[in-house]
């Protein structure tokens, strides 16, 4: 009753990242044709495999089938499967996803996917498992992954349960099903001085009190009897994957990249331990548990995908990190969400070049310190309400982040320090963004059309036009970005200048041919050393550097580049040891070393190819977007001997 803060104010300040700021503020283009021309053929099965960087430092990473370093980029689909108008999953239809998979393919040449479903959705009742539903959701999945995409899926949940809301609440959750919310006898919720959904976790005894009953796991009283609610939970997600396994096609299971048990973990109460000691004890056990219901259901030979405590790098009254637990080794993932809590709430200042260096940086350092790859499920920024004005490039510095943990002001100067390309899947991706219709905690009287339609949300980089055509809301250069999807070898160091600018997507998205506002400004120059690699970025051009190491093991498939939109095949230059060319010539027989194709699935989006080097030597190659007037042969061949000096004098 008669909170201090406005409702506007209130709105303005919710989003995911609230789940991550609580504990801080208390302590202080039009797409082509929706179905691709062909289904692709599977992506390679992944594993988790050592890797020794440039330094000496013995990481992991992903590997495809052909031993080459993987890296997955993507987003999460979606925030919708929150929402019982979307029936608990991520699209209304097939077609829905078919629409949303092959826009993303197109527009964003984008790899993977995080699949979202819900324990409510697979077991609406202790006694049944919904088979249609998860149906349904192989239905969905098949649509990504026949377009080339690894899929994660993710057991998702936001406050253990939407059932522990009443229909006047503020705040709604997902997660739980209703029969578990009443077996357990919950008292009436509330948050108390709550200005974001976050706090819940920390304030709201209901939700604090079903999440410790779940990591203890409570016998309840149901309908068919007692039941342990942890027991029940991997009962389903036993029963979820033995269903799915037998329901996807061969070549769709094989795309399945592994499984997010249980989406960003809170304790509901320590027992007087400390977080890190609360994940030994807890949550690590779940994790093993879930890992043994995969093994039984014929999973065995994908990972866990293992978050932490979800306040493990908040910034604020941090806990967790699994620094307690010792290796996890390659049948799990590192799986870190991050959000930038305090530019989402108290900082005013802008992101920019190396915002996030030290960020990334220790959730790499994190994943090989437990012998594992890390995979950041989860990153962005809200698009409206307050902060939104700093998105974009908060966004842009990110995903530089993720290419590398330096600012890329320094990074020529000491490459093999940037550390291994982070994969991840950013959140999210709404086809419905600004078009749902829910009633909030079933209340007819609170009907959420605008943005996410959960919470205040709104985080979606796209949304639809009248006619179903999926548009980004973003810069396309931000989201549609030159990355090494899979290298032939060991990769070394990556740095990629998008040239993204600062504002939103301008009338009908960018992808529609609106252009995005504010101005751009370049973070990763070249030294002056370089004169003739600074020759071919003049006039502000994109590019992106790759560096990387031959394998023997890696020899028999190509290193292959996700080109963005805006490198014209035509007018793309790429210099290096390997081959220097001015425009790239389609693949085949005696294309050359370097080459474009089309990316797998996609109409419209293509692939940078380099054809395998063999043994164990150390590469460069400059990829050099179009923009610039023509490149001479001369200026081409100084460029390269350039890269060829730089390269020998930083990785010996």
């Amino acid at each position: 009753m008669g909170h201090p803060l406005s409702t506007r104010l209130l709105r303005a300040l919710r989003g995911p990242a609230a789940l991550l700021l609580t504990a801080g503020l208390l302590a202080a283009g039009a797409t082509t044709p929706t179905r691709a021309a062909q289904p692709s053929a599977e992506p390679p099965g992944l594993s988790v495999a050592p890797k020794t960087g440039a330094d000496g430092r013995r990481t992991w990473v992903f590997r495809d089938s052909h031993g080459r370093e993987t890296t997955l980029r993507g987003f999460n689909v979606s925030g919708s499967t929150k929402l019982y108008e979307n029936g608990l999953l991520p699209f209304r239809s097939t077609a829905d996803a078919a629409r949303s998979a092959q826009a993303m393919r197109d527009l964003t040449g984008a790899n993977a996917v995080r699949f979202l479903i819900t324990w409510e959705g697979v077991q609406p009742a202790p006694d049944r498992i919904d088979t249609g539903y998860l149906d349904r959701a192989a239905a969905q999945v098949r649509q990504f992954t026949d377009r080339g995409f690894h899929v994660l899926l993710d057991y998702h949940q936001d406050l253990y349960s939407s059932h522990l809301f009443h229909r006047g609440s503020w705040y709604t959750g997902d997660g739980a099903p209703k029969w578990v919310v009443d077996g357990g006898g919950y008292p009436r919720e509330s948050c108390g001085v709550c200005v974001m959904w976050g706090q819940n976790m920390l304030t709201n005894k209901a939700v604090r009190q079903a999440a410790y009953d779940f990591w203890h796991n409570r016998t309840i009283t149901t309908e068919a009897g007692e039941v342990a609610v942890q027991d029940a939970y991997l009962h389903q997600a036993k029963a979820a994957m033995t269903h799915l396994r037998r329901v996807l096609p061969t070549s769709s299971f094989r795309a399945i990249a592994g499984f997010d048990a249980f989406n960003e973990p809170y304790d509901g109460g320590l027992d007087g331990a400390t977080g890190a000691r609360w994940e030994k004890d807890q949550l690590l056990p779940f994790h093993q548990r879930f890992r043994a219901a995969m093994d039984e259901a014929g999973w065995r030979d994908k990972p866990v995908f293992a978050e932490p405590l979800v306040f493990w790098n908040t910034g604020f009254l941090e806990q967790g990190g699994f620094t307690e637990t010792g290796p996890l080794g390659p049948r799990y993932v590192f799986n870190s969400h991050y959000y930038d809590g305090a530019r989402m709430t108290v900082d005013p200042t802008p992101a920019g070049d190396g915002a996030y260096a030290a960020a990334t940086g220790r959730i790499r350092d994190r994943a090989a310190e437990l012998a594992t790859a890390p995979f950041v499920s989860e990153f962005g920024h809200r698009m409206t309400g307050w902060g939104s004005d700093r998105g974009p490039w908060m966004t842009r510095a990110m995903y530089q982040g993720m290419d590398h943990g330096t600012r890329g002001a320094g990074w020529w100067k000491d490459p093999a320090a940037s550390g291994d390309v982070l994969s991840g899947t950013h959140w999210h991706w709404d086809v419905y963004s600004g078009r749902h219709r829910e009633a909030m905690n079933g209340n007819p009287d609170k009907i959420l059309t605008e943005g996410d339609a959960w919470n205040d949300e709104d985080h979606s980089v796209v949304t639809s036009a009248d006619d179903g055509t999926v548009r980004l809301r973003l810069d396309r250069r931000a989201l549609d970005r030159l990355y090494p999807t899979a290298v032939s070898g060991d990769t070394l160091a990556f740095a990629y200048e998008d040239m993204a600018r600062s504002g939103y997507a301008g009338e009908g998205g960018e992808a529609g041919g609106g252009e995005a506002g504010g101005r751009e400004e370049a973070w990763l120059r070249p030294p002056s050393q370089l004169p003739g690699v600074a020759r071919l970025l003049e006039g502000g051009r994109q590019f992106g550097v790759l560096v990387w190491r031959g394998s023997p093991d890696a020899a028999g498939a190509p290193t292959a580049l996700h080109l963005p939109a805006s490198f014209r095949p035509a007018d793309t230059v790429v210099a290096g040891d390997v081959a220097s060319v001015r425009g790239l010539p389609d693949s085949g027989s005696g294309s050359g070393p370097v080459s474009v194709d089309r990316e797998e699935g996609s109409a419209t989006a293509n692939r940078l190819l380099i054809e395998p080097t063999g043994g164990d030597g150390v590469h460069v190659a400059l990829v050099v977007g179009s923009g610039a007037g023509e490149v001479s042969e001369a200026e081409l061949s100084a460029a390269a001997r350039e890269l060829t000096d730089w390269k020998e004098a930083a990785f010996g």
